[in-house]
């Protein structure tokens, strides 16, 4: 069980782009610019009392909650989990203090890279399979100022990601490979499939009507979000989502001029 779990904690510890691509400490500082955006710009942009939209995303208020129940409170604190989580993950696998600029461009282009397929993807199953059924960024763009839009959208990206891909697949892989000693080949699409169908089912507790069709496309959504997530890294399935997100929303807002 301990070798399980050290492999788990070096993954992505060679030298090459690939493996840096993991690190918890560049993946931290490439969301960094994400995170502040969102938490300036939900303090910036508040919605008024009148607009049927959460102030935040929902897995923001569900990390709101959690901390609530020990009887912690501050909008700042799921930013402050965030930054904690990704340190503490880098202090258990001893990685370098490095800052690698060409690194951060290099993961936001694969971010828009990833985000790009899976954004004509929606675009031919909104157009056959679930007509008048927007997604959750689409929703955001047509009853909120598009600003507003643009920082939920930021910040589906980074909480939604933070709960689902690294919090949720972390712990299926504690349950799956270190306690039940399943391999980890047998192990990777069990972990991914039941992460993804959290993540769809998460999507009925915001205001978006949940179809069946629509479900199934979040479950889809969630096992590329998870591979992404497996094979390229946190900070990357943040950027992906975050971007893809950004997409929706602004050519909804195009298309809604």
């Amino acid at each position: 069980m301990a070798t399980k779990r050290k492999e788990w904690l070096q993954i992505g510890s060679g030298k090459s782009y690939f493996h840096r691509t993991h690190q918890p400490l560049q993946c931290l500082i490439f969301i960094t610019p994400l995170l502040l955006i969102y938490q300036i710009g939900t303090a910036i942009h508040p919605l008024e009392a009148n607009q049927q939209g959460p102030i935040h995303v929902v897995a923001f208020l569900l990390m709101l909650k959690f901390f609530s129940f020990f009887g912690a409170a501050g909008n700042y604190l799921p930013l402050l989990a965030v930054i904690a989580m990704l340190m503490a993950w880098h202090l258990a696998r001893k990685d370098k203090w490095d800052f690698m600029p060409q690194l951060y461009a290099g993961m936001a282009a694969e971010s828009v890279l990833w985000a790009v397929p899976i954004f004509v993807i929606t675009l031919a199953l909104l157009t056959h399979f679930m007509h008048g059924a927007a997604t959750a960024a689409a929703g955001l763009a047509e009853t909120l100022p598009p600003e507003t839009a643009v920082v939920l959208s930021i910040g589906a990206g980074i909480y939604e990601e933070l709960l689902f891909r690294l919090v949720a697949i972390t712990i299926l892989n504690i349950i799956f490979v270190d306690m039940l000693e399943m391999k980890v080949a047998k192990a990777i699409p069990i972990i991914i499939l039941i992460s993804a169908l959290l993540f769809a089912s998460y999507h009925m507790l915001g205001k978006t009507a949940v179809t069946l069709p629509y479900f199934f496309f979040l479950a889809a959504f969630g096992v590329y979000c998870a591979g992404i997530f497996i094979f390229r890294g946190f900070g990357i399935v943040v950027g992906c989502h975050a971007v893809y997100d950004l997409i929706v929303v602004m050519n909804d807002v195009y298309h809604h001029r």
